[in-house]
């Protein structure tokens, strides 16, 4: 009896592409072909008549010149492209230290019995499903505790955009920290080494390329972000090119925002330009994270 179940057993927990057949598992597959389908349709759709719209004002002024209500024929981004960079500066300086130092802490040295260590985890969970907006607002308290009277200056969007950013570094570092096997760190302190120098040595370095990969990912999704600079008092029509954390800015999705609200068709086609511009940049930065985890990633 016993052998007729242990011979049974295989074909009842059979799993994998090509064998499950039953109708159930074929909508399912259907199903999932079907999303896909639309949502890569969808997406293909819109950078290609975003694309089509801005052709026209793919040109050396989209990059040199600054915004101009006077001539929309020749309006340009210069500040919202080199705000954006200096921006996206600013919030890797701030979150990626702060977010690997908090990884590290709660995955290799926390309690996890202690009850401020369980709080902080559910916090960071709740976290990272709060409206951007709110970043914002958090951003604008800590300028004001700082002592900083000046609105829409790098640093304020830099820390508002580092705190939108905070919970994804943190979260996809605790996951490449754990995804590095015991058997390392069992090694490590086998041969002296303490709890610190084997985070140091061993597991820090073998965790880089999902550190790299999250890091980038998240300021991906920094970079289109213009929600928390709005409450900042981040400006437009800055015409001048920012030289520091204190400095005024302007950011490239505010501009986008502003020309497509405008009823000329000459900003209209000069804001599709500058949402392929600012697709460009996004897919960049992906593309750096996907070469970054293909360049590092080991295999145990």
């Amino acid at each position: 009896m016993a052998t007729a179940v242990a011979t049974t057993r295989p074909g009842a927990i059979a799993t994998g592409r090509s064998r499950d057949r039953t109708p159930g598992s074929m909508a399912f597959l259907i199903a999932l072909w079907a999303s896909l389908f639309f949502g890569v349709t969808v997406l293909l759709v819109l950078i290609v008549s975003t694309a089509l719209d801005g052709a026209a004002r793919m040109d050396g002024a989209l990059f040199s010149n600054y915004l101009s209500s006077l001539r929309p024929e020749s309006t340009g981004f210069r500040a919202g492209i080199l705000g954006s960079m200096w921006l996206m500066l600013g919030t890797a300086l701030l979150s990626v230290p702060l977010g690997i130092a908090s990884a590290l802490y709660l995955e290799e040295f926390a309690d996890r019995n202690r009850w401020y260590n369980r709080l902080i985890e559910l916090n960071l969970q709740n976290l990272a499903a709060v409206p951007a907006v709110v970043y914002g607002l958090l951003a604008v308290a800590a300028m004001a505790l700082l002592g900083f009277q000046e609105t829409g200056i790098v640093l304020g969007g830099s820390l508002a955009l580092a705190l939108l950013i905070l919970p994804v570094v943190i979260i996809t570092t605790r996951e490449a920290v754990r995804a590095v096997p015991n058997e390392i760190r069992f090694g490590s302190l086998a041969l002296g080494a303490t709890v610190w120098q084997t985070t140091w040595r061993q597991t820090l370095p073998s965790a880089v390329p999902g550190i790299a990969t999250g890091t980038i990912l998240g300021l991906s999704r920094a970079i289109g972000e213009a929600a928390p600079l709005l409450l900042l008092g981040v400006a437009v029509g800055i015409r001048f090119d920012p030289n520091g954390f204190l400095s005024q800015f302007t950011a490239l999705p505010m501009q986008i925002y502003n020309q497509t609200s405008r009823s000329q068709e000459e900003f209209q086609t000069a804001a599709a330009a500058a949402i392929i511009v600012l697709l460009v940049m996004i897919l960049g930065m992906n593309a750096l994270a996907i070469f970054i985890r293909n360049k590092f990633q080991r295999t145990w």
